[in-house]
């Protein structure tokens, strides 16, 4: 039996070779969760700061060039003596664009702001649904853990009654050699799936803007799953709603006024200069000054300008019909992910759970009362394990994929509406 106590050693130390930090009892709400991203993800910070640089660019644009101010001496002394120059000359200008220039031109950087601004909901729904997925890897990791502690308690027990059988000589000792390396093997894969959540929780950490191994606690168990509407509808209310829309339809607006505020400079633009003379021994007086700028001189870059700007708005009116086909594509191929894995959770629950549990009971009856070998014992408690797994990963992939469907559809989450 030494060999016996040899390999319990070995799983002993398999557990213990790896120890895993401590992890906060609490249950970790996706609400939550979702909420600390929302305040602290540093993309999230980002895009609103360049939300905030671009609103503040049309107010730049629209106004005019600052006013100019010139002095000028005409026929100074050699003394320099100022007050004897034939002229002094105080000049104050004024550039005027031509009526509607630099309001098209604030139009432009207003529909610019609006579409950056739009990209601030996207990239909110964007981390929102990475906090999603990470949440229920980690909640999944969890769930692995405590399947491999039950498959380790029920190997454990089949361990036990092999070693009773042995004693009464009604098995072998390969019955219990081998329930020692199923043994072994299960402890080692609790030690592995522990080390499996402290990746999970240092993915979600990442998102949240905190330090890796920064205790979360243990994710609540996801709602029943639930997936009422169609993939059209889901479609429908994409295409109405997703931030992504808005901002084309902004940009769409900004090239428009481009092309306008093209044509218009064709037309001049104007300056204005009002001067004071004081002038050595004669009387003083005042002087001004219009100016136009010529426009037709050089026509050929004004329509080049032109032709960019339609082309501009062709290529954002194409993206337009891109982005929608996108969109639909992503909301079909969600809802598929979704309906498929909700049937499969719902299988798993129904049919190979109750038929693989019922399995076990037969079975290990079986070898207690030698209708069976112990390799059958053991193949049926894999079974067991293997369905309870798929189970559990047909409920995180649901909750996944439904998390990239309300993406999809650009419904921003909370964490608390029922899936």
């Amino acid at each position: 039996m030494w060999r016996t106590a040899t390999l319990c050693t070995i799983a002993i130390g398999l557990s213990l070779a790896h120890p895993v930090q401590a992890e906060s009892s609490e249950s970790l709400r996706l609400a939550s969760v979702i909420e600390q991203a929302r305040q602290h993800n540093p993309e999230i910070q980002a895009a609103r700061h360049r939300a905030d640089a671009a609103a503040a660019i049309p107010d730049r644009v629209s106004a005019y060039d600052d006013p100019m101010f010139a002095y000028e001496a005409f026929n100074v002394p050699e003394s320099l003596r100022l007050d004897r120059t034939d002229n002094n000359i105080f000049r104050v200008s004024q550039r005027v664009p031509f009526p509607g220039k630099r309001t098209l031109a604030g139009t432009v950087a207003d529909h610019d702001a609006e579409a950056i601004r739009q990209d601030v909901a996207g990239v909110e729904l964007d981390v929102v649904a990475a906090v999603t997925r990470a949440y229920y890897d980690l909640w999944l990791a969890y769930q692995t853990l405590d399947v491999f502690e039950r498959e380790k308690a029920l190997v454990q027990r089949f361990t036990h009654i092999a070693e009773q059988r042995y004693a009464t000589s009604e098995v072998t000792q390969s019955d219990v050699l081998r329930s020692q390396v199923e043994l072994t093997r299960v402890i080692n894969r609790v030690t592995t799936e522990r080390l499996a959540i402290e990746g999970a929780r240092a993915e979600l950490n990442a998102l949240l803007s905190q330090a890796p191994a920064e205790p979360l606690g243990v994710p609540e168990s996801p709602p029943v799953p639930k997936l009422a509407e169609t993939a059209e509808q889901w479609t429908a209310l994409a295409l109405k709603q997703r931030p992504e829309v808005a901002a084309q339809t902004a940009i769409i607006a900004r090239d428009d006024s481009s092309v306008r505020l093209a044509h218009l400079n064709y037309l001049p633009d104007f300056e204005f200069t009002v001067g004071r003379f004081i002038n050595a021994g004669r009387s003083d007086g005042f002087g001004a000054i219009a100016s136009v700028s010529i426009p037709l001189a050089y026509r050929a870059k004004y329509a080049a300008g032109v032709t960019e700007a339609n082309a501009q708005l062709a290529a954002a009116q194409s993206d337009q019909r891109k982005l929608q086909d996108r969109i639909k594509r992503e909301v079909t191929q969600a809802f598929v992910r979704a309906r498929t894995a909700m049937l499969q959770r719902d299988l798993f629950l129904t049919t190979h759970i109750p038929q693989a549990e019922q399995a076990l009971r037969v079975t290990e009856s079986g070898y207690q009362t030698g209708a069976v070998d112990f390799l059958a014992l053991i193949d049926t408690a894999r079974t067991i394990e293997a369905v309870h797994l798929e189970h559990l990963q047909a409920e995180a992939d649901f909750q996944k994929a439904y998390a990239d469907l309300e993406r999809a559809a650009g419904t921003p989450p909370d964490g608390e509406n029922p899936r």
